[in-house]
Parts: structure tokens; sequence; C-alpha cells
């Protein structure tokens, strides 16, 4: 996609999400440095939302207070799950803007879309809201970002053909998932001339991090270079891309994705084959597909540090390492919230993006890693 000043949007896009933090709060310093080294390298896209805690104030003193307005774009996300009424989701859009200091933005999108929530956003008109708010000049490019079916996906850009791009979970691992349905998605999404900005290409890390006999196959033909870059790399290879979202949580992921994006080389031949026998072993994997996104545990009674569990948890069935399991188990449950402390109240299952049972999966850690 062109930007509003008529420039190419490069492939690489920063995700503010996961970013780095020290003594407990976001490491302003670093995420300074790193958002200096992304423009520093060419790339202009930040992704925030209005659900990332503290997200956008970041994003306003690492990056809008310290850089020219036109020497970025920055998207950010109305969530309907914290509002109670069309006036409070729409008050969203202005209190983003008092948080980032942005003065409008270049990308804003609808979060989260599925079958869970669809209509609370059509009955709170909005869809309409967006194509008001591009009047006005607030928004210069109206999107959503999506996380159900092929078939809801069809529906809604049918119904919204003004929209300019969407936002879908695509990596390779989950290209043919009947849970994710990423190329089904990608292939509605391109059916309907739609742009697409790419999240999740690394899986929320499990793609930095694979089975050993993956890992093997894409050291022996890259030795030098990482599992994570594979990743980003397919993702960017896809046609129709604005950006692939990364969320790099410190300057040494920074650094790694752009050596290899700034002169960016789609997959060749070869490299897919490779991509594709690791997505056979991938298929058989047994590890839990959590993507660390922390939409579980915020509203979690017994504060169970879900995503970490199931990290500890993947160390023994990814590559069968139980001891490491058992000690980042222990390390991630030392302030309490026990796997097996779930009382099985299901809202972590509600706002999961990747509809995991959750609830099996703790009982499983509690059974493994508790003994």
């Amino acid at each position: 996609m062109i930007d509003y000043f008529g420039k190419e949007v490069p492939k690489l896009g920063f995700g503010l999400m996961r970013l780095p933090r020290k003594d407990g709060h976001m490491d302003v310093e670093q995420i300074k440095d790193m958002v200096d080294a992304f423009l520093e390298a060419g790339f202009t896209y930040f992704d925030t939302a209005y659900v990332y805690e503290g997200s956008e104030e970041v994003a306003r003193k690492a990056l809008v207070d310290r850089h020219p307005r036109n020497s970025f774009t920055l998207a950010t996300k109305l969530n309907t799950s914290v509002a109670a009424t069309e006036e409070e989701a729409r008050r969203e859009l202005a209190t983003s803007l008092e948080r980032t200091g942005a003065g409008y933005f270049d990308y804003y999108l609808l979060h989260a879309v599925s079958w869970k929530n669809w209509e609370k956003y059509a009955d709170f008109r909005l869809w309409d809201f967006l194509a008001e708010q591009k009047i006005k000049g607030l928004i210069r490019h109206a999107g959503f970002s999506f996380h159900a079916d092929p078939k809801l996906l069809d529906q809604l850009l049918s119904e919204h053909p003004e929209v300019d791009f969407v936002q879908l979970q695509i990596n390779y691992a989950d290209w043919e998932n009947p849970s994710v349905m990423s190329r089904a998605n990608y292939e509605v999404a391109r059916k309907h001339g739609k742009s697409i900005v790419i999240m999740e290409p690394v899986k929320g890390g499990n793609l930095a991090k694979l089975p050993l006999e993956g890992e093997k196959l894409m050291k022996a033909y890259h030795p030098e270079m990482s599992l994570a870059s594979w990743a980003i790399r397919f993702a960017a290879s896809l046609e129709g891309i604005i950006t692939v979202l990364s969320g790099m949580s410190d300057m040494e992921q920074m650094r790694d994705n752009l050596s290899f994006m700034k002169r960016f080389c789609p997959l060749c031949e070869e490299e897919q084959r490779i991509i594709h026998q690791v997505q056979r072993i991938l298929g058989n994997s047994s590890t839990i597909p959590c993507t660390a996104c922390h939409y579980c545990t915020k509203g979690c009674p017994e504060g169970i540090p879900i995503p970490e569990i199931f990290s500890a948890m993947n160390k023994w069935l990814g590559n069968g390492q139980m001891t490491e399991a058992v000690l980042n188990y222990q390390k991630a449950v030392k302030g309490g919230g026990f796997a097996s402390a779930c009382v099985g109240c299901g809202q972590c299952e509600e706002v999961c993006p990747q509809q995991l049972g959750i609830r099996k999966y703790l009982e499983q850690c509690a059974k493994a890693l508790e003994g």
C-alpha cells in the first residue's frame, strides 16, 4: 500500500504490544533506542492499541514527541470489550489521540473482530464511525483486525467494501491450521482486493524456538540466520501485504529483524520447500499453540500467568526438556497463580484469539509440572 504521503510502506512493522520492561515498568530508554534504530533503517510503521496497557503513552514518549510526524505511520485500535455503550466505544479514539499526541492516525482499526463480538461492532455503528473520522481527517486508512473464519471475513468485507485493509494472523505454522485458517482468510481478503497487515508472523515467539528436527533443517541451510527470520520472510513474501508486524521486545530482536528485512529478499524455492517440511513437523507437534498475547490473564480471578505456564510446558512437549519445563514453571508461579488454582470460570477462553481450550491445558500443566 502507498501511504498518505505517497510513499511505499516498508515490509516490517514495529508492534508495540510486547515491549521491554525494567523493574516491572516499560523500559522507555531502551524503547527509544529501538524506535530510533527502526526509523534509521528506513522503516516507518508502528502499531499499538487502546487496550495495550501503557503502549499508547510509550508511543508518545519514544516516538511522537521525538520525531517529525511525517517520518512515521502510527496505527491503533478501538476495542468494544472495554466499552459498555456506543458512546464509550467512540470515545476511545479521542483517548488514543490524547495518549499518543499523534494528531491523527494513519491506520485505525476495529480490534479483534470475531464471531463473539462482530454484532457489537455493528450495533454500536462503529463501521460508520470509521467513515466519519476519515472525513474529519482524524484517521487516514480504516480497517479491522480479525480472529475468525473465512465465512465471517467474507461477510464483513461484502458488507463493508469501504474499508481500506484488514489485519490477519498469518504465519507458516497456522497457514493450514483449522482453527486459525491463515491461508483461507488471506485468500478471502485478496478476493475482495484488500491489502493486508500481518500480525503474529512468529506466532508469539513460538516460531523462534522450534522442535529440534525443524531447527536443524533451517540452520543447515542458513546457519547464520535466526529461526524468526524464516517466519517473518515467509509472511513478507506474500502478495498484497502492507507490512508484517513484529512484536520486538528488546534491542537484540530489533537488530536481528533489521538485519534481514532492510534488504528484504522473498523466500526462494528451496526455502519454501524447507518451510513445508517444518510445517509437517509442527503438524505432528503436541505443543500448546499460545501466542502470549496475555488477553487471558487480565480477568483471571486467580491471577494465573497462563502464557508463562504454557511456555514452560512447551519445553517438555516440544523438545522433551522436562527439567527445564519444571524450572520455568516454578519461576512463572513464584508469586502465586498455580495451574491447579484454576476455578474453571472460562473467561480466558472467551477472550482467547486462538480459541484454545485453556482450562484443559491448565489441567494438563498442573498434572505434569506440580508433582
